[in-house]
This record gives structure tokens, C-alpha cells and sequence, in this order.
């Protein structure tokens, strides 16, 4: 019998099927990269509803909003010249966010830097944004800034100053819209008590002068935000430049209540949302990692995303918690 003949594939053919393989792949990589960034947006908004949630239980149990940080007034009363280095306000909703054994290791009246560096190293996988790093990636070195600085404060100058580290995050409070200003009065944004947000630095109250801060006086409440809760801002992404990750002043560390810039923003006029390409940025503005739109928490705990594209007017309406100027921007 004759012997049986296989034909197998050229070496033509089979870098034509390799070619098609090539071309089907370069056509489903987009869309199954729109898929996971999907996945990992919606992580980060659930992430944000939970913050919101945890504030909420936080306001039914303390009957307020808890503070940004405990910060003096420009010129501060006897009963209120203490404050202005203990940790932020991400330490006080640690009970509510399943975090209650860390949070019993911080002591709202003592310095940061008073802390164990295990503690104040240890990141929370919540505070993270997925599409930018996971909680290992959140950390940020202590950090000697030399030069001409200007700080979210407004103030700076040619300085050197030691910023101390800690864990990082990728989201903030909302402190508010720029319209107290920021050029060394006493009516700057920064200080206690100025915000018009919801998350507002506060003074601290003192048993005696320069005591640690017992408890805040700037407590805003759910019927201060005369606005409407839903139409408020509580918290969101921030803007972070690409390649300023874990980096000063654009990504400081989240349980440091001296550093505002690492815990809390504002958004209005001269300050929009940006995305992380926009380089540099004001320091203080939201954004994120997202390509069309920036996630946020409300003041009633419902979750939102904005487009990159919204007005800085609207924006500073939605910061500010009672101006007036009521936005139904999600109806």
C-alpha cells in the first residue's frame, strides 16, 4: 500500500496564524483593561461608601462630623492654644471601618510623632484606591524638603523642614471651597474653625493653656449642612501628580493632623478636579487615578462620581456646606 502523505503548515501559514492571534489579542486587551479599571472604580467607591458610613456612625456617636484636625486659631484664646499635631481625622473612624485594634493604639491627644512607628506605619487597605497601588504601596518615607517651599498653608518661603512619615492614602475630607482665602489672615481656610466644608480643621479645647486638646469646638453637625446632606461634599479622591506617589506635599501621610494636604482637600475657583496627567496641580484639589470621572462620598453617605469635566463654580458650591447655592447635580 502506497504510504500516507500529511501535509503540515508552511512556515507562511503559521505566521499568518500567529498574526491573527497577534491582531485578536491587540483587539480584546482594551476592552478587558476597561473591565478591570471598571471593577477597580467601582473598589474604590465602595471603599468611599464605607468612610461615609463610618462617619455617619462616628456623627451618632460624638453628634458631630469628626474634625480634619485640631488646629489653632490665628490668635487663639487661653482655652484654645493647644493643637496642631495630633493625628487626623481618618484615626477617629477607625472603630467604624473594622479597625478598632489599631485605633486603640493612637491617642487623639497626643502628637503624631509621639506614636509607635509601627502604628503609624500600618497601612489600611481601605484608604486605598485600587487603580492607583494597594495598601503595601502607601507608605510615605520621613521626607527633608529643602529650598523654596510654599505649604498648602500659604506660608513658606526658603526653608529646609523634616516631614515625618507614615502610611499614606488616596482619599479626603472635604475642608471646603478656597473663598476664606489662604494669605496669612486670620480668616485663612486652614486655621480653626474657617472651613466651609464638612471635615474642618478645629480648635481644640484645653484644661490650661497649651494643655493637650480634650475634645473640638468647631463641631459641625448633619443640620449645619444647610445645603443638603446629599448635595454635599464629605470626602473623595484626591489629586495626586503622576509620579509624586507617596511624595510631599502631594501625598503626605493620611494619620498626620499636622500635614493638611495628606488628609483633607478643598475644590472651587482656581482649584478644579484634575486628573493625575495634569501636572502639578493645586496641591490641596481633588482628583484621581480614574479616567473620566473622580469618586466621592456625601454627607449623608451616598457615594457619587463627577466628571473631570465639572465647573470650579459648581464644584465650590458642592464644597461649601451652606452658601446658599443648592446643586442638585444628580437628579
Amino acid at each position: 500500500m502506497p504510504a500516507s502523505h500529511r501535509r503540515g503548515f508552511t512556515l507562511i501559514e503559521l505566521l499568518v496564524v500567529i498574526a491573527i492571534i497577534g491582531i485578536l489579542v491587540s483587539l480584546l486587551l482594551p476592552a478587558v483593561q476597561q473591565v478591570r479599571e471598571a471593577a477597580r472604580r467601582t473598589e474604590c467607591l465602595n471603599n468611599l461608601r464605607q468612610i461615609g458610613l463610618a462617619t455617619m456612625l462616628f456623627h451618632d456617636a460624638q453628634k458631630a462630623y469628626p474634625p480634619a484636625r485640631y488646629q489653632q486659631a490665628m490668635i487663639p484664646t487661653p482655652t484654645t492654644a493647644c493643637g496642631g499635631k495630633e493625628p487626623s481625622w481618618f484615626v477617629r473612624i477607625m472603630p467604624y471601618v473594622e479597625q478598632d485594634n489599631a485605633y486603640r493604639e493612637w491617642d487623639l491627644s497626643l502628637a503624631y510623632t509621639s506614636h509607635p512607628k509601627e502604628t503609624v506605619y500600618r497601612p489600611v487597605s481601605l484608604f486605598c484606591c485600587p487603580s492607583r497601588r494597594s495598601a503595601e504601596d502607601a507608605v510615605v518615607a520621613d521626607t527633608n524638603i529643602d529650598g523654596t517651599v510654599t505649604l498648602p498653608c500659604g506660608c513658606g518661603g526658603t526653608t529646609s523642614i523634616l516631614v515625618v512619615g507614615g502610611a499614606s492614602g488616596d482619599y479626603g475630607g472635604n475642608h471646603g471651597d478656597p473663598s476664606p482665602g489662604s494669605a496669612g489672615y486670620a480668616t485663612d481656610y486652614w486655621r480653626g474653625g474657617n472651613g466651609t466644608g464638612v471635615i474642618i480643621s478645629s480648635r481644640g479645647v484645653c484644661d490650661r493653656p497649651f494643655a493637650p486638646p480634650k475634645t473640638w469646638i468647631d463641631r459641625i453637625r448633619i443640620k449645619d449642612v444647610r445645603d443638603g446632606t446629599s448635595n454635599t461634599i464629605l470626602a473623595g479622591e484626591i489629586h495626586i501628580p503622576q509620579g509624586k506617589l507617596n511624595q510631599m506635599p502631594w501625598n503626605g501621610p493620611i494619620f498626620n493632623g499636622e500635614d493638611l494636604a495628606a488628609f483633607a482637600r478643598i475644590g472651587g475657583p482656581t482649584v478644579p478636579l484634575l486628573t493625575a496627567a495634569q501636572e502639578p496641580g493645586p496641591v490641596l484639589g481633588f482628583g484621581g487615578a480614574h479616567p473620566q470621572v473622580v469618586n466621592f462620598t456625601m454627607a449623608d453617605g451616598s457615594t457619587r462620581n463627577m466628571s473631570y469635566a465639572l465647573d470650579t463654580t459648581t464644584l465650590g458650591q458642592l464644597c461649601h456646606r451652606a452658601d446658599g447655592q443648592v446643586i442638585n447635580l444628580f437628579e
